[in-house]
């Protein structure tokens, strides 16, 4: 039998831990895969485009597990009642090569995107950072609000969006965390004083949500809505205002802010960081921009952080997913117990 993980169980889980536990549990596994690295088999994700949006396979392993995860990205389909991102996750045995967890990832991927840009901010946003701005105030906005709040002591939450909408929902969401919220006036107006820039927008397009007059020194960027080819949210031009961290180079280039400099441009791979080879910030005025797109390890970590959570609190079910008959050669006998032969 295969351990399955649904919608309903990934709630309950995070019902009963919380969203903030979640998220800095799950910042435990990546920083000891980040600090593995050399470890994994790695590739950029396999994506099918679509003028509707793209399904991607996103596989990655180790000496002793596979992981893959099936995702979506179609920016249109709020308008129709569908979510933007949809996703589901698979961990193997590479020894027989059987599948022993499957899990929903619609919900643990806003937790591990949260969870990975929140080690990051930790590495690379200064120690004194108390004021987060967002623009874009999507689905993936609470979730990374409460994760910098682990990592930071924040004061500030300031927000922009074109979609008053969706401001509204951030407030009521995250009143809550007692963190005073500002509703900015615009971009420039919401990065105005922020130690740390969190751009998570969702159009498909080579936008510019953040411009590099509006950079201030000192200030840590996590730029996590430009995961596509096509798709960018920064101004070219930060991008030379301070290091670059990427997860996986290959893949970045393609889908990431970067797309848009040359194929030489310098760029620091973040395990670096965490395994102490680069210093990551280097003085309280420098910027520091985080190109981050996603990566195949980082959901291995989350679905074995889900995989033994969910073990923990016995939140799971079994399903019959992988044949297997008692005599592994016959499998045709699993058919005759069903059907008379002819």
């Amino acid at each position: 039998m295969t351990t399955f993980v649904g919608v309903r169980h990934t709630a309950e889980i995070v019902a009963r831990e919380g969203v903030a536990r979640m998220i800095s549990g799950m910042i435990g596994y990546l920083e000891h895969d980040f600090s593995r690295w050399q470890e994994f088999e790695k590739l950029p994700r396999i994506p099918s485009h679509t003028p509707f949006g793209v399904i991607e396979l996103m596989p990655a392993s180790d000496a002793e597990t596979y992981a893959f995860k099936y995702v979506n990205g179609h920016p249109w389909n709020p308008a129709s009642g569908y979510q933007t991102v949809t996703a589901f996750g698979v961990l193997a045995d590479v020894h027989n090569g059987y599948p022993v967890f499957v899990s929903e990832m619609t919900l643990l991927t806003a937790l591990r995107t949260a969870a990975t840009s929140s080690l990051v901010a930790r590495y690379l946003a200064r120690a004194d950072a108390s004021v987060a701005a967002f623009i874009g105030t999507g689905s993936q906005s609470e979730f990374q609000a409460i994760g910098l709040s682990t990592v930071r002591s924040l004061r500030q939450l300031r927000i922009w969006d074109v979609d008053a909408a969706a401001m509204d929902k951030f407030e009521r969401n995250m009143s809550p965390l007692g963190i005073e919220i500002v509703r900015a006036t615009s971009a420039a107006d919401a990065v105005r004083g922020a130690d740390i820039v969190t751009t998570c927008t969702a159009d498909k397009a080579m936008a510019t949500v953040l411009h590099a007059a509006q950079i201030e020194p000192g200030v840590h960027i996590n730029a996590i809505g430009g995961d596509c080819p096509g798709k960018t949210e920064l101004e070219p031009a930060i991008l030379d205002s301070g290091p670059v961290f990427v997860e996986f180079t290959p893949q970045t280039r393609i889908e990431g802010e970067i797309q848009q400099m040359p194929e030489d441009f310098p760029v620091v791979e973040f395990w670096q960081v965490v395994q102490g080879i680069h210093p990551g910030r280097s003085r309280a005025e420098e910027v520091t921009i985080y190109d981050s797109v996603g990566f195949a390890i980082e959901d291995f970590s989350a679905l074995r952080y889900l995989r033994d959570v969910a073990r923990a609190q016995g939140l799971s079910a079994d399903i019959d997913l992988v044949a297997e008959p008692e005599d592994p050669k016959d499998l045709y006998g699993l058919v005759g117990e069903f059907s008379p032969v002819g």
